[in-house]
């Protein structure tokens, strides 16, 4: 389970909060499966504390986001990921989302913080230049754990080797998104091919616009949580919620009068 990557909006949560959220999750979970927070932040102190937090709790595993706004040097990069790597006794997997952060972790640098830092184990990988996630793996290994942030690209990345995925549409339909992975490890190509078309609807709708209101409002239409976002966030726009509600009913998810 992962728990404070971008659907959870940790950017829109003070530290205090954060560990509160890691903390609901892991008591939650209490041990099921294994959980991984995300302990990154734009602010390298800030992540070395919720890193060392959360593995005082017992977490299996940290995500750390590459720092967004600032707009670090490979370098740079390089020294925040090594130094929290460092700070703690846990597996590691790091988080690149280019079109957030505006940077990209180059294959050279994860090369070299993996050579440098046997816990880092993986990354998640949002970039949507599928030819990099191709490299990284051919470069890295398919021992090194290579999930898909991308909905569109959860198969695709399958295919290639990659290790699994982060789904937010696994918060509306777990059991499907749960299934793909497992069609995959079964071998059964065309089942899996089938069912990430029939996925691929839902997963444009739930970025109709930016993450995670779209997702939020349909667990709010589902009546599993409050479709609330943080501002500088904003409720999703009267058209778009037609639009969503619509792929919900196609889906099941919520009856025609909802």
């Amino acid at each position: 389970m992962l728990e404070n990557g971008t659907t959870g909006e940790p950017s829109s949560l003070t530290l205090d909060e954060r560990k509160a959220v890691i903390r609901a999750a892991h008591e939650a979970v209490a041990g099921r499966v294994p959980f991984v927070p995300g302990t990154g932040s734009t602010n390298h102190a800030e992540t070395l504390e919720l890193s060392r937090y959360a593995q005082g709790l017992g977490v299996d595993a940290v995500l750390l986001i590459a720092p967004y706004y600032n707009r670090p040097s490979q370098q740079g990069l390089f020294l925040h990921f090594d130094a929290v790597a460092k700070a703690v006794d846990l597996p590691v997997i790091l988080y690149n989302i280019p079109g957030r952060t505006a940077v990209n972790i180059e294959i050279d640098t994860v090369a070299r913080l993996r050579d440098a830092n046997p816990n880092i184990v993986g990354v998640k990988e949002s970039n949507k230049d599928f030819e990099h996630i191709n490299r990284l793996i051919h470069r890295m290994g398919r021992d090194f754990l290579v999930y898909s942030g991308i909905e569109l690209l959860c198969f695709p990345i399958l295919a290639i080797g990659g290790a699994g995925y982060i789904s937010a549409t696994g918060n509306l339909l777990p059991t499907q998104v749960a299934r793909l992975y497992d069609l995959v490890a079964a071998g059964q190509w065309q089942a899996a091919q089938d069912l990430h078309y029939h996925l691929l609807p839902l997963n444009d709708a739930i970025f109709l616009e930016i993450n995670p209101v779209p997702v939020k409002t349909a667990l709010g239409l589902m009546g599993k949580c409050s479709s609330e976002v943080r501002l500088p966030l904003s409720p999703l726009s009267e058209a778009n919620l037609q639009r969503l509600r619509q792929v919900l009913i196609d889906y099941g998810l919520i009856a025609t009068g909802d």
